[in-house]
């Protein structure tokens, strides 16, 4: 249930942009690279984004199931 949640709430959450900074490595980072390079690459990034969707949906469920908790824990 706490993932049916998470994943009804997701469309409301807005992305950030990528930082100045992050543009200003990447974009000359990846014009240097061969086509095989920028597939790797963008494969790691891939990889890096779907472990901090991940880590996003832990703590999400973590964070759920103290405030049920606590609510729990007043009501007593």
């Amino acid at each position: 249930m706490i993932d049916a949640l998470y994943n009804y709430r997701q469309g409301d959450i807005h992305s950030a942009e990528f930082s100045d900074e992050f543009n200003a490595l990447c974009i000359p980072f990846e014009e240097s690279l061969s086509e095989a390079q920028l597939t790797t690459f963008h494969k790691l990034l891939d990889c890096v984004s779907d472990t901090a969707a991940a880590d996003m949906r832990a703590a999400y469920k973590v964070g759920f199931k103290d405030g049920s908790t606590m609510i729990q824990e007043i009501q007593e």
